[in-house]
């Protein structure tokens, strides 16, 4: 049984790729410059560099030792459209991943929300309680009453 590493036209499934240094599944791609010489149409292993903190990630594995045979027209548009799949694939496995880690976040902030509200809660009770301790004693006797009453002594006597 031949593996995609024996078939020169083959594609490797998605999970059997390296990590680059940026903790990527790698993209398949065909050198084609002419330099180094005897590279042109080796493939190899390369960064997607969909990072977002801007740094050029420089990981490159090759995977051919020589370049590929001459292959037909339809046979490179196979390839190149194989290629572009694979790349849709790892779009689409990112963003998956960002997904689910957006929706860890929406919950976090949820529960916080949940919690400031509850705190919040906890606050206002708080200070009615507070207030209303205050407002009981004042009711009882109020010192505009006692004040009336001492000016009524003061002025009898």
């Amino acid at each position: 049984m031949s593996t995609w590493r024996d078939d020169p036209n083959a594609i490797p499934p998605w999970n059997e790729r390296p990590k680059c240094h940026c903790g990527f599944l790698t993209w398949l791609q065909v050198w084609t410059d002419p330099l180094p010489q005897g590279k042109k149409g080796c493939r190899f292993f390369k960064c997607p560099d969909i990072d977002d903190d801007f740094k050029a990630c420089t990981f490159m594995q090759w995977i051919d030792t020589r370049p590929l045979g001459r292959v037909s027209l339809k046979e490179e548009q196979e390839r190149r459209v194989r290629q572009q799949q694979i790349r849709l694939k790892g779009k689409e496995d990112e963003l998956k991943r960002r997904r689910a880690e957006l929706g860890q976040r929406e919950a976090a902030l949820k529960i916080q929300e949940e919690q400031f509200q509850a705190r919040e809660a906890q606050f206002k009770r708080e200070a009615e309680e507070q207030k209303n301790r205050y407002k009981e004693p004042a009711q009882s006797s109020t010192t505009d009453e006692r004040n009336k009453k001492g000016k009524f002594l003061r002025f009898t006597q």
